[in-house]
């Protein structure tokens, strides 16, 4: 307890003064080093739009200069005269409030730095870091704000095993949300960087709680072949990144983005934030410190709810429904069921009534005593259990393909003059993307757009999608979840191929599994606007499904289908229904077959082949 209070004031602590200083430093030059790329590491800063520098950093008491946060050369000043105080008192201070910077220029005068600061060294000594490891709970399905999947660091200490990393300590980078906002205005905040973003420090623990057991995201973690040196490094800057505050935004600004800010101060030649302008996907930020060879072979962390559906596809209807009046204090007898049917009984009962305590909110005393008695009954049963351990996936997320795609296609229409396509979408992935190191059943796409040019060289836009998600988490016998689906942009339908704006909605109940044979119904909604209306709000109601088969691990094969009556609008309706196969070539090259049927007004067929490159 007392070292989780250490921790826990870590960015409320103050710092102890010392009577020691050093001497001013000698001629350096400052020029060279207010640009030396560690020293803008240490700033947060990347080159301007036009020119010069600006630091992601964007509270103002992180800089020491008026304007630090966009000139390194004043705040490298500001800094040299406020660690080199002749004000011994308040020198050792600013010391242990920038110990990093400290250190760093202590380095340049080729000295070890002598930091003496109570607070600073508490708190190492309460952490004992010997290494760090980069720690990834993949997606969440059913919330749109956790579809890239987190990263986080966890601190390993000196005589961590891994039956004892629980007790570590956690580094996570987080928006504050106004807990007020709704879904819609939490996601536009969060794409125009209107929430705060802050490091903290916890316990592993609550982490592996919070995504492991309550949102069901596997995890995995990736030791880092960083030296106790480099850890030191990294700390130290942590240390400091209690005067910073950053805007957060979704897509690249955010908490894998500012982990790699955070450990490319490990080592001088470390750029690992470069390449992230545009998106810092997790897994992208995961693949990138993998490429670069600071990362071991991961491990796996299966999720409450896969081990849960793990046990689930295990037994058979009539150890299924003992377990169920078992978790209803019922418990299966010696003349009906084998000593090891009864150990599989009683420990899918009280994985799945575990499951539902955290899920449905149960109440927690009632059902504290009702998972005692199941753990007593199962402990006077004298075999091994009959589970084997979940699978490791044969594939981890940073081995997936890349979420930015390219696209070359051939599009030929019955009504309208054969077009060549050129593809692009920012992020992510869809149904029909190689699954391997996504979760499976989940669809979203940022940015998703395709012009194309007929034979006379007319170019039009023929999509852009802002936002196309889908969810389909099945629901079977255990698991009873709402599969959505949201779509904003514009495309083109009907035989003259006549633009439109459009808002999606849909909501219903997917089946199967979602890395096999994988159904769908949705009831859906959506608003028509453009030339296709006459300029013309038209709403539309109906409904959307669709079926995917896997075959084998390069295929993907697929129908989707929609049908929605429109209202203030001469046509009756309108629908839609696409053929799909997909073949992954590679893993980031891919070949992609499509026949549609669109109905709006009059009737228009369509085929397309496009050649898919992910990066």
């Amino acid at each position: 307890m007392i070292r989780l209070i250490f921790i826990s004031t870590f960015f409320l602590c103050s710092v102890n003064l010392f009577t020691h200083a050093q001497a001013a430093p000698p001629d350096l030059d400052i020029q060279q080093l207010a640009h030396s790329q560690y020293w803008l590491k240490l700033g947060h800063y990347l080159p301007g739009r036009f020119s010069g520098y600006v630091s992601t950093a964007d509270s103002d008491s992180f800089f020491l200069a008026d304007g630090g946060k966009y000139d390194p050369l004043s705040e490298l000043n500001a800094t040299l005269k406020a660690l080199y105080s002749d004000d011994i008192a308040a020198a050792a201070a600013m010391r242990c409030k920038f110990p990093a910077r400290y250190t760093w220029l202590e380095a340049q005068q080729e000295r070890d730095a002598e930091l003496n600061c109570a607070e600073l060294d508490t708190w190492r000594q309460a952490l004992d870091p010997e290494g760090l490891t980069l720690v990834f709970p993949t997606a969440y399905m059913n919330n749109p704000s956790s579809m890239f999947g987190h990263t986080l660091l966890r601190i390993d200490a000196r005589d961590q095993t891994r039956s004892r990393e629980l007790v570590a300590f956690a580094i996570n980078f987080a928006a504050e949300p106004d807990t007020h906002d709704n879904p819609a205005i939490y996601a536009l905040k969060g794409l125009i960087g209107s929430y705060p973003g802050r490091f903290t420090v916890m316990p592993y623990y609550r982490k592996v709680r919070e995504y492991n057991d309550i949102e069901s995201r596997d995890i995995w973690e990736y030791k880092l072949l960083f030296t106790p040196e480099e850890v030191e490094r990294v700390l130290l800057h942590l240390w400091e990144m209690q005067q910073a505050e950053f805007d957060y935004y979704f897509l690249d600004e955010n908490c894998s983005y500012q982990l790699l800010a955070l450990l490319q101060l490990a080592r001088d030649d470390l750029s690992l934030v470069d390449g992230f302008d545009i998106a810092a996907i997790p897994s992208n930020t995961v693949a990138k410190l993998v490429r670069s060879g600071l990362t071991q072979p991961p491990a796996y962390r299966p999720a409450f709810g896969t081990r849960l559906l793990h046990e689930y596809r295990k037994i058979d209807d009539r150890l299924f429904a003992a377990a169920k009046l078992a978790k209803q204090g019922i418990y299966p007898s010696a003349d009906e069921f084998s000593e090891r049917e009864r150990a599989a009984i009683m420990e899918f009962a009280y994985e799945w009534l575990n499951f539902e305590l955290y899920d449905e909110g149960l109440e927690r005393d009632v059902t504290a005593k009702q998972l005692t008695r199941l753990l007593y009954q199962r402990s006077l049963l004298d075999s091994g259990s009959p589970f084997s351990p979940v699978p490791r996936p044969a594939v981890s997320p940073e081995q997936g393909h890349g979420s930015t795609r390219l696209g070359l296609s051939y599009d030929v229409y019955q009504h309208d003059s054969n077009r060549i396509g050129f593809e692009w979408r920012a992020a992510y992935h869809d149904m029909f993307d190689n699954p391997a190191g996504y979760i499976p059943g989940a669809k979203i796409s940022f940015f998703d757009a395709q012009a194309s040019v007929d034979e006379d060289s007319r170019l039009r836009l023929d999509r852009f999608y802002l936002v196309d998600s889908m969810a389909l988490a099945p629901s079977n016998r255990i698991f009873s979840s709402l599969a959505w689906s949201v779509k904003v942009g514009y495309d083109r339908q009907g035989p003259d191929q006549y633009g439109r704006g459009l808002a999606q909605l849909g909501f219903g109940k997917a089946f199967g599994a979602a890395d096999g044979l994988h159904l769908y119904g949705l009831v859906a909604e959506e608003i028509n606007y453009g030339a296709l209306t006459d300029d013309e709000v038209e709403p539309g109601l109906g409904i959307r499904a669709g079926v995917f088969v896997p075959g084998g691990r390069s295929h993907r094969f697929g129908v989707e289908g929609e049908w929605l009556a429109l209202f203030n609008s001469a046509t009756a309706d309108h629908s839609d229904i696409t053929g799909t196969w997909q073949w992954s070539i590679q893993r980031n090259v891919a070949l992609r077959t499509e026949l549609s049927y669109q109905r709006w007004g009059d009737d228009q067929l369509s085929g397309k082949l496009t050649g898919l490159w992910y990066f």
